[in-house]
């Protein structure tokens, strides 16, 4: 969050970030076509709900996440992560970020399509969120969800610096770090 020239806050903008191996773009209606592709097998909703979505089902998503956060103390961050080498998308990661009493908070989460997982993808881009977010939002805390028995996704927690807290919320595991 950023303070605006009235003295309050302005929604805070994704804005690229580089890892070693991958581009994390900030979320465009463009990419839901190949998002599309990218979440387009079934076993992936096993974890993260739903059911793959159509591409035009994504524009109009895609299109409600940048618009914005009808709430100005929150800001939705969102971006697709393109993999270099392979110059192809393959997941995307996310966060709401809250300006709290406290300083910032993002609760954050990824999603790598099935044929990139079990590359490290996950974790490199939600390492690079974290960073980004302690960076540039000046975030404090940073959440996550996961589900007990969604092994890859507490190891992505994990390599981005979270660690459980022994609390529940809605059936997952509630992880976190203080930065």
């Amino acid at each position: 969050m950023a303070l605006g020239e009235s003295g309050g806050m302005r929604p805070l903008q994704p804005r690229p970030v580089i890892t070693t191996r991958l581009d994390l773009l900030p979320l465009r209606v463009s990419h839901a076509a190949e998002m599309a592709a990218v979440l387009s097998d079934p076993g992936l909703h096993t974890f993260i709900g739903g059911a793959p979505a159509t591409p035009d089902a994504l524009r109009l998503r895609y299109a409600r996440l940048t618009a914005g956060s009808p709430d100005p103390a929150v800001s939705w961050c969102n971006w697709v992560v393109r993999e270099r080498a392979e110059g192809c998308l393959v997941g995307t990661v996310q966060a709401t970020v809250r300006d709290l009493a406290g300083g910032p908070a993002a609760e954050i989460a990824w999603v790598v399509g099935t044929p990139w997982q079990g590359r490290g993808i996950a974790s490199e881009a939600a390492s690079g969120l974290v960073r980004w977010l302690a960076r540039e939002a000046s975030v404090r805390t940073v959440v996550a969800h996961v589900r007990p028995d969604h092994h890859a996704s507490a190891a992505v927690a994990a390599a981005a610096g979270l660690a459980p807290t022994g609390r529940q919320h809605e059936g997952e595991t509630v992880w976190q770090a203080a930065l």
